[in-house]
């Protein structure tokens, strides 16, 4: 698979002008125009040939440029836009095959069956929808080899919190429960057309062979619901409906939620399972 792109695409700008696409905020539209922080992105990736790459949000299509520069096996775009979705063909037809534009709403669509494996999501996510997505991504994680994800910076660093931050929260504890999150590089919000109000960062997750911790998706969400629901709280108050035996589990009903690591929310999920099982 050839690693450069073709040299008769026209410069981003002059496609955006064509076709008339000025952000919209309605979108969480932030065109990312830079193609060597494209090219970043896509080697972040890792190697690409043979893999088929979902893409959310391409917007006008720099980033998509760039993992079909990188050899992808195939990138599938989904992007909602009508306006973009006229200019990404045009990409289409300079790599004959290798790149199918779906116009559809990512929240409504099932990314992992429009391919086969192995799948990975490469994708400049729109702030506005970054989190519902990733929560869905990880229900399926086993479904994709690879996340690599640009979010708002504040984010991003949620996902990879320790224990006894205030960014540590329900975010951190089902994200490091199913992958590995490495934060790749920060992007100034001056490299975007529009610029964002705050900074960007590229973020990697990789999928753990298995989850961190035996619990169900069910009662961790349960679990990590109420703890942070009223984080304030010790949890002898915030999880005092969920009828646990916190001494039991050997957390001390003074602790709070930010103080618990991912491996002791799970035990709070596994006992909070057995304790619902008969109803």
């Amino acid at each position: 698979m050839p690693a450069d792109a073709p040299p008769d695409l026209p410069p981003l700008r002059d496609v955006i002008r064509r076709h008339g696409i000025a952000a919209k905020r309605s979108l969480g539209q932030h065109f990312l125009l830079d193609l060597n922080l494209c090219a970043r992105i896509a080697r972040t990736a890792g190697e690409l040939v043979a893999v088929n790459v979902i893409e959310i949000g391409p917007g006008p299509g720099g980033l998509t440029r760039a993992l079909l520069a990188a050899g992808a096996g195939s990138v599938i775009a989904i992007e909602r836009d009508s306006r973009c979705v006229a200019a990404l063909g045009e990409l289409a037809e300079a790599y004959p095959g290798r790149l199918k534009v779906v116009e559809a709403d990512a929240l409504e669509t099932d990314a992992a069956a429009l391919v086969p494996p192995p799948r990975r999501v490469v994708a400049n996510l729109p702030y506005n929808i970054a989190t519902p997505l990733l929560l869905d991504w990880l229900a399926r994680i086993d479904a994709y080899q690879r996340l690599t994800l640009m979010f708002q910076k504040e984010v991003a660093e949620r996902l990879a919190a320790r224990p006894g931050g205030k960014q540590y929260g329900r975010l951190t504890v089902i994200t490091q429960w199913l992958a590995e999150v490495a934060i790749e590089f920060n992007v100034s919000a001056r490299a975007f057309t529009p610029p964002p109000k705050v900074a960007s960062t590229v973020v990697s997750l990789i999928p753990r062979p298995r989850p961190l911790a035996p619990a169900t998706w069910t009662a961790l969400q349960a679990v990590t619901a109420a703890a942070f629901g009223q984080r304030r709280k010790m949890l002898r108050s915030s999880l005092k409906r969920l009828g646990l035996d916190l001494p039991a589990l050997g957390i001390a009903t003074t602790a709070r939620a930010e103080t618990l690591s991912v491996e002791e929310f799970c035990a709070l999920a596994r006992a909070y399972a057995e304790r619902t099982a008969g109803r």
